[in-house]
């Protein structure tokens, strides 16, 4: 995976004002679109599309700085406009293009990124692998927007807004793997961009053939591959750190990758306040 994203991101410098198919390109490597962005918005800490913005902004700076015209430049960097190019400049640098041509500065680089793969062995992770027969998510849905860091005020309020009837209705409804109360996360963008919009199922996990109540949302999930990490320890950070260890050292060393479908959260155990918790993480995979 790691010799794949270096491999990205030598094809995005080579195409800094083409259109820029992740998909395509991602297939031509072995791999998918949607496990390569979300490899990347893990490791980068930014999605491509953001990478590949302030790649072209990099570059354009030094031919803003010149006296070519710049709908030229504009288009030269894929965009259609001076103004549609003044944006995103500005964006990346935090000046306009005029200033940055009349005074040359300032200006903020991104650097072409490198991917390397460290391999300490000091902290294993506790995973295993199954295949889960087709399923059904059932209970609250909610739009929310994603963060990565701390926790996410918006799903707080959303679990805050259901009474604790609702919480034991919900227990008593569970009938497979992932058991008990699940936080579910579905649609996610596949940039995985900080503030975009996924949807947020706060429920549990039911066969396909279970009666539903009707005041319940439902996600369907076929049959599939599934990794599932076990965490314990402060809550959210510990969970958040599974997640990132996932993409710096769980993928790289296994000849598995995500596949659409949603991330799902078991509680198993947690302390009265929430400050602590053992969880289980769980990703659709597919085999390389």
């Amino acid at each position: 995976m790691i010799e794949i994203l270096n491999r990205l991101v030598d094809e995005i410098e080579g195409r800094l004002g083409d259109e820029f198919d992740v998909d395509a390109i991602a297939g031509e490597m072995g791999t998918t679109g949607y496990h390569a962005r979300r490899m990347f918005s893990s490791l980068a800490g930014m999605p491509v599309s953001e990478y590949v913005r302030r790649r072209r902004m990099t570059v354009a700076a030094s031919d803003v700085i010149g006296d070519e015209d710049l709908l030229t430049i504009a288009v030269r960097y894929g965009y259609g406009s001076t103004e549609a190019f003044g944006r995103a400049f500005r964006a990346v640098h935090g000046v306009s293009h005029g200033d940055v041509r009349r005074d040359g500065g300032p200006l903020r680089s991104q650097p072409q990124l490198r991917f390397r793969l460290t391999v300490e062995g000091s902290r294993p992770m506790d995973a295993r692998i199954l295949t889960h027969h087709a399923f059904r998510l059932i209970g609250h849905a909610a739009r929310v927007p994603l963060n990565h860091e701390g926790v996410n005020a918006h799903i707080e309020r959303h679990i805050a807004s259901l009474p604790a009837s609702e919480h034991d209705r919900l227990k008593l409804l569970s009938g497979t793997e992932p058991s008990g109360l699940l936080q579910v996360s579905a649609d996610v963008d596949p940039d995985y961009a900080e503030g975009s919009e996924l949807t947020y199922l706060h429920g549990v996990a039911v066969d396909v053939d279970a009666d539903v109540p009707d005041d319940l949302d439902v996600i369907d999930v076929a049959t599939g591959a599934w990794v599932v990490f076990r965490t314990s320890g402060p809550h959210p950070a510990a969970l958040q750190e599974a997640y990132s260890a996932s993409a710096t050292e769980w993928f790289p060393s296994n000849p598995w990758r995500l596949r659409p479908g949603p991330s799902i959260v078991s509680i198993l155990d947690r302390a009265p306040d929430f400050s602590s918790a053992t969880c289980e993480l769980w990703f659709p995979i597919e085999h390389v």
